[in-house]
């Protein structure tokens, strides 16, 4: 038998975050993005929601206590390279979750603040912002809101390239590491990004990251999937921004190759495994 000490050992990731029945978003889109990126993925689920391609139609909630059972009992015994939170639509959550995460010394955290739904539908309450930007947000390494997300955060609206790169910035005095603005919701030909790193050569500048817009409604869980990516490349040893340059290149690739497929009746998902699958 071959002893432990010259065993592989897996690269380890944990997404807290909300079942999509669906299978296009939340924990399920996670996990895809997970192992189609070479890493173990492990999930403590906070919700379970009633949803399909064309809208949510109902949320359970999980019990707090068992939501934190749920993480530590990951922790415990497997251990942890990255954690990626999504939904966390209750204030006792985030500050639970996110008091958990701090005793435990989690090095790498990927934020997603889920707010809604690609059909429009709201995932998180509103008494729970305060606690997403005050116990959550600040232990962030990547905070990846996309743009009504970043209005809500901010409390104004964004309605131009040159407004996420502000928001980026002043997104990063909540306290995250690094934060990347989201550009899918502006109207026009692209669908760049912009990155502010607190710590960086290029001191106090947001970074343009370019990308064509990939004419396509099969966008379902590219959000959760983005950050479940950063998770991922920053467990596999990678720096911030290369994490997400990474992560950039797997979501386009995903919804390039999710554009030639037709599910459900709604915004169908991305394709994860598109350098895998033959069709």
């Amino acid at each position: 038998m071959m002893n432990d000490v010259n065993k592989k050992e897996y690269t380890r990731v944990l997404t807290i975050a909300g079942s999509d029945s669906g299978g296009g978003a939340g924990i399920q889109a996670d996990l895809k993005t997970f192992s189609a990126l070479g890493c173990y993925g492990m999930s403590a689920i906070s919700a379970l929601t009633a949803q399909n391609t064309v809208g949510v139609s109902g949320i359970h909630d999980v019990p707090t206590n068992f939501i934190i059972d749920q993480i530590n009992a990951v922790f415990d015994d497997i251990g942890v390279d990255a954690v990626k939170t999504g939904m966390l639509h209750r204030p006792e959550v985030i500050q639970k979750t996110a008091q958990l995460l701090k005793n435990r010394g989690v090095s790498s955290l990927v934020v997603d603040p889920v707010m809604f739904a690609k059909s429009g539908d709201k995932l998180l309450r509103d008494e729970a912002i305060s606690a997403l930007k005050e116990e959550l947000i600040p232990l962030a390494t990547v905070l990846t809101p996309n743009i009504p997300e970043a209005e809500i955060l901010l409390d104004r609206r964004l309605d131009s390239s040159k407004d996420l790169a502000q928001a980026a910035k002043d997104l990063c005095d909540l306290g995250p590491q690094a934060v990347v603005v989201k550009g899918g919701h502006l109207k026009d030909n692209v669908s760049d990004d912009w990155l502010f790193i607190k710590k960086t050569e290029r001191i106090g500048v947001a970074v343009q990251l370019h990308c064509k817009r990939v004419d396509t409604n099969n966008l379902h869980g590219a959000g959760c999937s983005f950050s479940a990516a950063i998770a991922s490349f920053l467990a596999l040893g990678n720096t911030i921004e290369h994490a997400i340059k990474l992560s950039r290149e797997f979501i386009t690739g995903a919804i390039t190759a999710g554009s030639q497929f037709k599910l459900g009746n709604g915004n169908g998902p991305i394709m994860h495994f598109y350098k895998f699958w033959k069709w």
